[in-house]
């Protein structure tokens, strides 16, 4: 009796997480379709918030320098501190230089991420859905290549149009993913 208690607890369990997992699916899809609705804006957005982290981060980093100022490095965190702070600072002023700043490393992001997301496909190539995260890795490793071929006038709206291309398809290889376990479980499920 005990063991069935803990499987019905497990299940409910493992439901609860494919639920979940299927719901951050549906979710990034939505965000994915937005963001590609919108890429000048989205754009714009990222490289906001960008810069937004980056003077938060300075100002605590230099907080961290002054309450450790005997530790010694004092210096140098201040730097550190100065050089993000100045960095976020120099986004908000010039957003377009930030955004062809931003573009590059977007594009270097993007095909280091196809290149995880494909090793993640062939790792879970057993499961019956592999083939989504194959197909997001291949058109995340595209989209960061595209960026290389068209750079610097593609810049102000790439960002935005990119990113939401790789969430949406991030968002239905989650979904099919989601779908498999659902179907796995349930099958398992009325088997016993």
């Amino acid at each position: 009796m005990t063991t069935n208690v803990s499987d019905n607890i497990n299940k409910g369990d493992i439901n609860k997480g494919i639920n979940n997992s299927l719901l951050i699916g549906i979710v990034l899809t939505i965000l994915g379709i937005l963001a590609v609705a919108v890429p000048s804006f989205t754009t714009i957005a990222a490289e906001t918030w960008i810069a937004l982290m980056l003077i938060f981060a300075g100002g605590a980093k230099l907080g961290y320098a002054f309450q450790t100022r005997d530790r010694g490095g004092f210096v140098w965190k201040i730097l550190l501190g100065i050089l993000y702070f100045a960095t976020g600072v120099m986004l908000l002023i010039y957003p377009f230089t930030g955004v062809l700043t931003l573009t590059l490393l977007l594009g270097s992001f993007l095909l280091t991420e196809g290149v995880f997301e494909l090793i993640l496909a062939f790792r879970l190539r057993p499961q019956q859905n592999w083939i989504w995260v194959l197909a997001d890795g291949i058109i995340t490793l595209l989209l960061g290549a595209m960026i290389w071929f068209q750079w610097p006038f593609n810049a102000p709206w790439v960002i935005g149009l990119l990113v939401g291309i790789s969430i949406l398809f991030s968002g239905i290889s989650r979904i099919m993913l989601s779908l498999n376990a659902r179907s796995t479980l349930n099958h398992s499920e009325a088997a016993a």
